[in-house]
Order: structure tokens, then C-alpha cells, then sequence
């Protein structure tokens, strides 16, 4: 181990203990942050890895060519100590896809996705989106006072907005966008659960995997004999041209994609409402028209990014990072969580959510440099439809219980509620 700048041969590092409940993110972050730029964690099942907390190191670091993402890199990898049922391994193997490679191979697998998600593809979709977002409204309740006479003369009745609106606008759009037949989405939306959850029993973590990747292995079969106008089939297409694209390859990239697309902006939508109902000035000043929906988006992304820590990249040498170092073998995650409050980045009111702020836009939330979100235009367009149109129905939707008592999922990787529960108001 190199140790000519602050770190102690055959020494452990205190580490921060990353919560698998997450029932302090907040908190959490903070102290990744107070750690300085790389932090000793530990993730749960008790896995030792690096985080890089600050903003302009991550930046350094997502381009260092010495950052890869082949597991077998990690030296505790190597040495057998990541047990198979680990309930993070689905994230940090989950099979060749342009998350896992890097080089030619991940410009290769990167192009493909890229083609179907260009920036003129995803504005088409705009029109499906809104008609997506408008029956979804339509189906949340009118009686607004709850009383059953429709007068609405009240506050009206207590509403999951993630499980009517938040969860299926999402799911609806990233499955039209793959082919993936929507009579899976239940199964799917339960696999995905366990998939993301540290609570996930060892004895289910690989059944999950496992069924996860027969779904998408059928929805390959299926999309091979009647091709559609979907990037499934835009992948088996490219396969066949000479790409040189395998279906191990084909179905990685079709599961990495359903769970990307959907769980981002889940929490995209979910944390803005929860931002906007906490902070009724903000409210006030986009229903006004003085601030507009844009802003909400990207200061959203930034105080309260939908991904808080993305595993995993490991050192094929010792990397530096201020007075630390990430030894050859060892594995870093990126907390985003953490980038985002950072006061170097954005100032000494990093810590308040404020939708004028200028440096909003400066986060990193979808990634940076060759492995940036590909999807991050689509996540931001669903966002951009569904909330406008929310606020535009019920203007004075506020949540049905304090901020403070909502509640993560045991999700290390994304801030995610379990529900948001909300009034819709008159």
C-alpha cells in the first residue's frame, strides 16, 4: 500500500458504516462528506470499499482510465470473499451490459442505447408521455373533501402518489421504450424490489436474479420472432447486422435498462414533490410562474438525487485521492448523495433546497464523462411532463404527513420512500 500521504500500512481505516435501513441519508451524507474527499465505508453484509464524497474529485475519478469496472479486479472478488448471495451482487455483477465494461466494448454497447434514446427519439415520445401522465391523473380521486358527495369542500382523502402516479408513469414508459410486455410490469415491479433491497433473505437474492434474467431472456425470445419498434429489437437487429453483440449482452442491457429508467425517475418525481411540500415558498414561486419547472428538476437532482450511491469501480493501481489512497484491488462507489451537498460545489447553502440557485444544474446526479446516464434526457422529459401537469390539477397537493416522518426503503443505492402519502386538496 502506498502510504506517503495519510494513510498507515497494515492499518484499517475507521469506517463509516453505510445504514441498510437508510434511516438518516441526511445524516449519512454529512458524515461522508466531513470524512473529506475519500471515505473508508463499509457496505452492508459488512463489504469494505472507498467512497469518493466530494464533487470535484468524483469528477476526476468517473474519468480516471485506472477506475474500471471489471469485478474481477477486486481483490476481495478474487480471493472468494463476496459471497453469491450478497443482496448487493445484482449491482455490483450484473452480467455484461455497458455498466460492467469499459473501453471498446462499452463504446460498442453505449452507441446502441445511445441511437434509441437521441434527442430527437426522446422528444417524440413527449406526446405518449403526457397522454400517459393525463390518465394517470384522471384515475387519482376527484372527491376531494372524501366525504363521497363531490363537493369538494376539503382537504380530501390520503393518496399514495408514488404507487398512482409517481411509480407507474415511469414503469409504463421505460417498457414501451424496451418492448417489455406490460402484463410483467407486477412480477417485475416485486423482483426489482427485492433486486434493490439490502433486506432482500440470502436464501431469494439468487432466485431473484435468476428470474429476473429469465423475464428478460423471453422478452428477447419473444421480440426475436416479432420484432417491434423497440430497443430490444433494435439490439437483436444490431446482433444480427454484425455487431458483434451477444444475448448475454442483449439481456444485460435490457434488465440494466428497465432498472435504470424507472427507479431514477421514480425518485425524481417522488423527492420534488416531497422538496416542494416542505419548502411552500419554493411552491409558491414555480406556481407563479417566477421560477420555472426546469429548476425544480435540477435543484431536485442536485439536493436530493435520486441515486445516493452507485457501486462499484475497482483500482488496477494505487490511486491517489487528496492525503488517501484507493490501493490497486480496492473498490470505490461514488455517493452522490453526499455530491450534492457539497459547499465547494455550490456553495455554504449547499444544504438548503432553493430552485433559484445557480450552480443547480453543475450536479453530477446522472454520472460524468464516458459512463454518464444515457437515459438521463427521457428521465428528465417524464419529469418535466408529469410534474407541471400534477401541480396544474391540484395546486394545493401537500403531504399527508410531516417530511419527517417519511420513510426510506432499505435501498443504499437509490433514495427511495416506501410510499409518499398526499392530499390532493381542492
Amino acid at each position: 500500500m502506498t502510504t506517503d500521504i495519510g494513510q498507515t500500512p497494515g492499518v484499517e481505516p475507521t469506517r463509516i458504516v453505510l445504514d441498510p435501513l437508510v434511516s438518516d441519508l441526511d445524516g449519512e451524507s454529512a458524515a461522508l462528506l466531513a470524512a473529506g474527499p475519500l471515505a473508508a465505508v463499509e457496505l452492508p453484509g459488512g463489504v469494505p470499499v472507498w467512497a469518493v464524497t466530494h464533487h470535484a474529485e468524483a469528477r476526476q475519478l468517473l474519468t480516471d482510465p485506472r477506475l474500471v469496472k471489471d469485478i474481477n479486479v477486486w481483490g476481495a472478488w478474487q480471493r472468494g470473499e463476496i459471497a453469491p448471495d450478497w443482496p448487493l451482487i445484482g449491482l455490483a455483477n450484473p452480467g455484461r451490459s455497458m455498466l460492467t465494461v469499459d473501453g471498446a466494448d462499452h463504446r460498442r454497447l453505449r452507441a446502441l442505447v445511445a441511437q434509441a434514446l437521441t434527442p430527437r427519439r426522446v422528444e417524440r415520445m413527449r406526446d405518449k408521455i403526457t397522454k400517459l401522465t393525463e390518465d394517470l391523473l384522471d384515475r387519482l380521486p376527484t372527491d376531494r373533501d372524501g366525504n363521497g358527495n363531490g363537493d369538494g369542500d376539503g382537504d380530501g382523502p390520503v393518496v399514495d402518489l408514488k404507487a398512482e402516479f409517481a411509480y407507474p408513469l415511469p414503469m409504463y414508459v421505460i417498457a414501451d421504450l424496451m418492448g417489455l410486455d406490460q402484463t410483467r410490469l407486477p412480477r417485475v415491479k416485486v423482483l426489482f424490489e427485492k433486486f434493490f433491497s439490502t433486506q432482500t433473505p440470502p436464501e431469494e437474492v439468487v432466485a431473484t436474479l435468476t428470474e429476473l434474467a429469465q423475464i428478460m431472456a423471453e422478452t428477447v425470445s419473444v421480440k426475436r420472432a416479432e420484432p417491434g419498434d423497440d430497443l430490444t429489437s433494435a439490439l437483436i437487429q444490431a446482433a444480427e447486422d454484425g455487431d458483434r453483440l451477444t444475448d448475454q449482452e442483449i439481456v444485460s442491457t435490457l434488465q440494466l435498462m428497465v432498472a435504470a429508467g424507472h427507479e431514477t425517475t421514480i425518485s425524481l418525481i417522488v423527492n420534488a414533490v416531497v422538496n416542494l411540500s416542505a419548502h411552500p415558498e419554493q411552491r409558491a414561486l414555480v406556481l407563479s410562474g417566477k421560477a420555472d419547472w426546469s429548476s425544480v428538476i435540477e435543484e431536485t437532482l442536485r439536493y436530493s438525487t435520486p441515486t445516493s450511491h452507485v457501486l462499484i469501480r475497482f483500482a488496477t493501481e494505487d490511486v491517489p485521492v487528496g492525503d488517501k489512497v484507493i490501493p490497486a484491488g480496492d473498490a470505490l462507489i461514488v455517493s452522490y448523495a453526499a455530491l450534492g451537498r457539497d459547499e465547494a460545489a455550490h456553495g455554504p447553502s449547499a444544504g438548503v433546497f432553493d430552485i433559484t440557485r445557480p450552480t443547480a444544474n453543475r450536479h453530477i446526479a446522472f454520472g460524468h464523462g464516458p459512463h454518464v446516464c444515457p437515459g438521463a434526457a427521457l428521465s428528465r422529459l417524464e419529469a418535466g411532463v408529469a410534474l407541471p401537469a400534477l401541480y396544474a390539477r391540484f395546486p394545493s397537493l401537500d403531504l399527508a404527513v410531516p417530511a419527517g416522518e417519511l420513510r426510506n426503503k432499505p435501498v443504499v443505492t437509490q433514495n427511495d420512500l416506501f410510499e409518499l402519502p398526499v392530499r390532493l386538496g381542492g
